[in-house]
């Protein structure tokens, strides 16, 4: 059955504009964290090479987004991770956490600077204390887009993260991808695991800013 409506442009009626305050599960995501024990698994020539990183992590609120009816609330978010033997930058990326609190949707776009982006998914609750998403190669919905190159050398299959909510406010997180490595008959299972803490909170998102600069 079609979960869609029939009338895909008249977008939701009042909107709140406070993100922070809709954001369901993401809620806990929001502000800016660094973890200093990261592991990395990923594939040499030689075998799996495993290295610790630190990692800075900035989410903050976005306005609500619409899709005709389908809204979202939202954090943009930007990841920057240091092997802790080197100073040259061992990992970034770009993107958005996305919650639609009608269904229950949580989504994770991904773009990294070695040409590959992909759209994660899964299916949550606002109190929820754990988030899994994944995204598949070959998806049109939620899937997994790459240059040729590591199209050739290093095709990624598939995509998980995993989030875990602490009781002390932090979160943790296990994220595996099965790569397709050039002259292997295995897939390997390129892994990253951290543990963050919060060290700022987040800013109210532009629209909450602007409101709160008005004239009582």
């Amino acid at each position: 059955m079609n979960p869609f409506p029939e009338d895909i442009f008249t977008e939701p009626a009042d909107v709140d504009p406070d993100t922070l305050a809709n954001l369901g599960p993401l809620r806990r995501l929001a502000g800016i964290w660094e973890g200093r024990k990261g592991v990395d698994l990923n594939p040499k020539a030689e075998g799996p090479e495993r290295r610790e990183f630190i990692e800075r992590i900035v989410l903050q609120p976005i306005d609500p987004q619409a899709n005709g009816p389908q809204l979202f609330y939202g954090l943009r978010y930007h990841t920057h991770i240091l092997a802790t033997d080197e100073d040259a930058t061992f990992h970034d990326q770009v993107g958005y956490w996305l919650w639609e609190p009608a269904t229950g949707l949580v989504l994770q776009t991904v773009a990294i600077p070695r040409g590959q982006v992909a759209i994660a998914s899964g299916q949550s609750t606002a109190d929820a204390d754990k988030l899994t998403l994944s995204a598949r190669r070959g998806e049109t919905q939620y899937g997994i887009c790459s240059t040729a190159f590591l199209e050739y050398a290093f095709r990624t299959e598939s995509y998980q993260l995993e989030v875990s909510f602490e009781a002390d406010g932090g979160w943790s997180y296990v994220s595996e991808t099965m790569l397709a490595v050039r002259g292997r008959s295995e897939l390997f299972q390129h892994r990253d695991v951290n543990r963050l803490a919060k060290v700022a909170e987040p800013t109210p998102n532009p629209l909450m800013q602007m409101r709160a600069a008005l004239p009582a």
